[in-house]
């Protein structure tokens, strides 16, 4: 279960732009919370230098589009994404972080991902350059990103398998409260309108009209088409499959009217529970040593039932009556699962390098000029102070590839081309890595089940459930 809040990064009083940018990265990559510094993960930018890579791209910026904002400018935006204690790991955090900035962020803006453990609940701190990587553009907070960052942040829970909150509070009132009394949008009461008329059965297009007309909703013919607006509602709509749907396009609802074929009204979402899964057998006397009543021992009893059925479907369906074969499938579903993982960790890692180091290219080839003309000054101090930003990230992008032991710099270009190859291979592998993960976790919770039942030494079983759900 995932939380998150979006807020914008100001310049602030008595601070210049490279100070604020320091401030702000030196707290959230504070080696106390993120393990050392390997909990931060970073895109198109070094987390070492991101503030003298901020700093560079606004001037960048300003040299390009001529815009100056004044002290109210924001300088960078910060999603502040908490997880559940117990849910989640680190890794697996940060992690989702990354992936919540990339796809937010549309992977054109720098960021760096910084987890905090130093809580009882792990959290990350996403901090992405408000100023485009080509530097002709900012970004600019919209009306309703937070409820779009929350609803991304739910995809890609729900996409790995975590939860999500299912009843967030909004204006001091509980989700499912606010979705009941919610009325339905302007599109929807002009398609229940339409079903109404129809059910009418008016003879032509014009009286079809004249009823939506009498319901309460404008109609406007504009041109060739007809436009329909409900009480209250700000713009007109057009009358056509695009706007209402294929139901509700002219052409459809001409082919009603005269009788060849039958309206079929849009239906409604429904929202259909997922089917029952097997979960593990409660130890009821373990339960009652801590402490639980003669309460909680009646709902174990019954819950323990209800696990035991559902396992026998489980291995009746599957057709894993035999001990040896439920547990060599077992294995073989933990072994698939953790080489998919690791492939998926691979590919990650090289890609980790591959944004970082073509961010290096491209900041060496920027600052060679500058870093040239400061070598021909001798090195002046006076020069340094004028062009500080230029000449960090030169010396950082040569430590780099000193590092690297580069002899030959790679093109971009085919930094680019590897960087799309690996990141087209995780998307095809992440489907069958959440797949293997559910078989897995199923099988192993069923294996237990049994284990537990037959009165085999369950704490072998249970651990590696436990490393499973943990993982």
């Amino acid at each position: 279960m995932a939380t998150t809040r979006i807020m914008p990064l100001h310049i602030g009083k008595g601070r210049t732009v490279g100070k604020a940018i320091q401030d702000i990265i030196d707290y959230v990559e504070n080696p106390e919370k993120t393990d050392g510094g390997r909990l931060i993960s970073s895109y198109q930018c070094d987390s070492r230098i991101a503030d003298a890579e901020f700093l560079f791209s606004k001037r960048q910026y300003l040299a390009k589009t001529g815009r100056r904002r004044g002290a109210d400018d924001v300088i960078a935006y910060t999603i502040r994404q908490s997880f559940v204690p117990g849910e989640i790991t680190p890794e697996e955090a940060n992690r989702l972080g990354c992936e919540l900035a990339r796809r937010f962020t549309k992977g054109n803006h720098a960021f760096i991902v910084c987890t905090h453990i130093d809580k009882a609940h792990i959290h990350n701190h996403i901090i992405w350059n408000s100023t485009t990587l080509d530097c002709t553009r900012k970004f600019r907070d919209f009306l309703g990103s937070g409820r779009a960052v929350r609803r991304l942040n739910d995809t890609i829970c729900i996409e790995t398998g975590y939860s999500i909150v299912a009843n967030p509070k909004r204006r001091g009132k509980s989700y499912n409260k606010w979705l009941g009394s919610k009325p339905p949008c302007h599109r929807d009461r002009l398609r229940m309108a339409i079903d109404d008329a129809l059910a009418k059965k008016p003879a032509d297009l014009d009286e079809l009209l004249k009823l939506l007309g009498e319901a309460g909703i404008e109609v406007s013919p504009r041109g060739k088409f007809i436009r329909l607006r409900a009480p209250g509602q700000k713009n007109f709509v057009r009358l056509d499959g695009d706007s209402l749907g294929a139901e509700y396009d002219i052409s459809a609802l001409l082919a009603v009217l005269s009788g060849e074929r039958t309206h079929t009204p849009s239906p409604k979402k429904v929202h259909r529970a997922d089917p029952p899964k097997v979960n593990l057998l409660v130890d009821i006397q373990a339960k009652l040593r801590d402490g639980k009543g003669a309460g909680y021992a009646r709902w174990a009893s019954v819950f323990n039932l209800k696990q035991m059925a559902q396992t026998m479907n489980y291995l009746t369906g599957h057709g894993l009556l035999d001990y040896a074969d439920l547990a060599a499938k077992a294995a073989a579903a933990t072994e698939r699962y953790n080489g998919l993982s690791e492939k998926i960790k691979a590919a990650e890692r090289r890609m980790a390098e591959i944004a970082v180091l073509k961010t290096h290219i491209i900041n060496y080839s920027k600052t060679r000029d500058v870093y040239v003309a400061y070598r021909k000054a001798g090195y002046s101090k006076k020069f340094k102070a004028e062009h500080e930003s230029e000449i960090l990230l030169h010396q950082a992008a040569k430590k780099a590839f000193d590092g690297l032991g580069l002899k030959k710099l790679p093109t971009v270009k085919s930094l680019q081309a590897e960087y799309a190859a690996l990141l087209a291979e995780k998307k095809s592998a992440y489907s069958d890595y959440r797949r293997a993960r559910d078989e897995m976790k199923e099988l192993l919770t069923v294996k237990a089940n049994v284990d537990r039942l037959m009165g085999y030494d369950k704490s072998e079983t249970d651990m590696e459930v436990e490393r499973q759900e943990e993982r």
